[in-house]
């Protein structure tokens, strides 16, 4: 499966707030009953600032609906996925992808 940037498909859910060519932090708002496109993840670590209940469905048909509590922080491999808001608060967060050269978490990336 090809990349789909989820900034591009779901800008109104996700804006870039730093990236390079080793990492991009991604700002996630997630309204009450909204879903986002399907879009794919490089490996990354999620926080989430205020958690609530999803449902992800991945591009197998394959589904599961999380409870995220505020204060969630996971880290997973690259994969691709929708997720629907399915409480009645938002979800915000913030993801921190590993991209290009290879980099992975525990990685020192040191800069002048």
């Amino acid at each position: 499966m090809a990349y789909i940037d989820r900034v591009k498909v779901s800008p109104d859910v996700y804006t870039v707030l730093f990236e390079s060519d080793a990492v991009r932090v991604l700002d996630m708002t997630l309204p009450a009953g909204q879903s986002d496109i399907e879009h794919s993840h490089t490996d990354e670590t999620a926080y989430f600032v205020k958690g609530g209940n999803a449902h992800i469905a991945l591009p197998d048909e394959n589904a599961m609906d999380a409870e995220l509590p505020d204060g969630h922080i996971m880290w997973h491999e690259a994969w691709a996925h929708t997720v629907s808001n399915t409480g009645d608060t938002e979800i915000k967060g913030d993801h921190r992808g590993f991209q290009g050269l290879g980099f992975k978490p525990g990685t020192a990336i040191w800069r002048k």
